[in-house]
């Protein structure tokens, strides 16, 4: 799931990424990569919630779209189920995340 607080100004947005207890099982870490972190695997690790869920947030310039996946245990790709749209990646047959703000 994405929730969105924009800045005062609107030039930025505050975009929590969270990751359900049920898209969770069985994982250890979870990192956001992105376009926003230059697609660093080590970059952003979600924080593990008491319910088994990740989440973090990251502050992103608005009016800008950013293409983003999942990386669990450092070795699975996954797509945010609650994406804005989703993008063909260049690499491989799948898709990334898109988030708009």
């Amino acid at each position: 799931m994405l929730s969105k607080t924009y800045s005062k100004n609107q030039k930025t947005c505050k975009v929590t990424f969270s990751l359900p207890p049920e898209a969770c099982q069985g994982v250890s870490t979870v990192h956001l990569v992105g376009d926003f972190n230059n697609w660093d695997h080590g970059a952003m690790a979600l924080k593990r919630k008491s319910d088994g869920s990740f989440e973090g947030a990251v502050s992103l310039e608005a009016g800008r779209e950013y293409l983003f996946r999942y990386l669990m245990d450092g070795e699975r790709w996954e797509n945010d189920w609650h994406a804005d749209k989703y993008q063909p990646s260049p690499y491989g047959d799948s898709d990334n995340s898109v988030v708009i703000v």
